[in-house]
């Protein structure tokens, strides 16, 4: 087993023994959601508010392990295993964070959820423009379109751009440390100009390169 494997497994034992700890302490009904001012707007019981951030920590293990073994491109991983695995024991690490922090809040300490959340969303979206730049085709990692699986070239173009998005909405989210709200609606729009800016890219690139392909085709007749 690698490292980085060892390393999201025992987050996620550490997730549930946090539970346990902390399960008589908490009260009937769990503060469990939050509006962007970082004001209270969800409670769920006890017993799933306390347990259901560590059991979807191990679902989510489960399924990122899973993934690469069930992909028919499942190859190309080995290209950016390093990246996958830490961006595993990342978004782990990243669950735990979050679940720390609703729990300090039902314990009665007075945080801005939205404020702290700030600097780990941003360290979590730059590293996802790093795997993002450095993913090879497949079916579950990256820009997934019809034209970035039908031609490398335009899955490499575009996910060279799109990474580069991830990593400036990350740049903006840590501005939530001074203006809460702002990092975080700013950061979510940028994020979803780029998912609407790598679908059109993908596809006029992959239009252009066909082009040039059936050009090429025609001056060597």
């Amino acid at each position: 087993m690698r490292t980085m494997q060892i390393a999201a497994a025992a987050l996620v034992v550490l997730a549930f023994l946090t539970a346990f700890w902390v399960y008589p302490s908490m009260p009937e009904k769990v503060a469990s959601h939050w509006n962007a001012e970082g004001n209270v707007d969800g409670h769920m019981g006890r017993d799933f508010g306390v347990f259901f951030m560590p059991a979807l920590s191990l679902a989510m293990l489960a399924f990122f392990f899973i993934l690469p073994k069930i992909d028919p491109l499942r190859k190309n991983y080995k290209a950016f295993q390093k990246e996958y695995e830490t961006f595993i024991v990342l978004i782990i690490g990243f669950f735990y964070y979050v679940y720390l922090l609703t729990l300090a809040i039902n314990l009665g300490y007075m945080l801005n959820i939205t404020q702290f959340l700030a600097p780990a969303f941003g360290m979590l979206f730059i590293y996802t423009g790093t795997l993002i730049e450095k993913a090879k085709q497949n079916w579950f990692v990256g820009v997934r379109t019809p034209w970035t699986l039908a031609s490398e070239s335009v899955w490499d173009k575009t996910h060279a751009i799109t990474g580069k998005l991830f990593k400036a909405a990350g740049l903006v989210a840590f501005l939530g440390v001074a203006m809460p709200s702002f990092g975080l609606m700013a950061s979510i729009a940028i994020l979803l100009a780029a998912a609407v800016f790598s679908f059109v890219y993908s596809y006029v690139e992959f239009e252009r390169e066909k082009k040039e392909t059936g050009n090429r085709k025609r001056y060597k007749r």
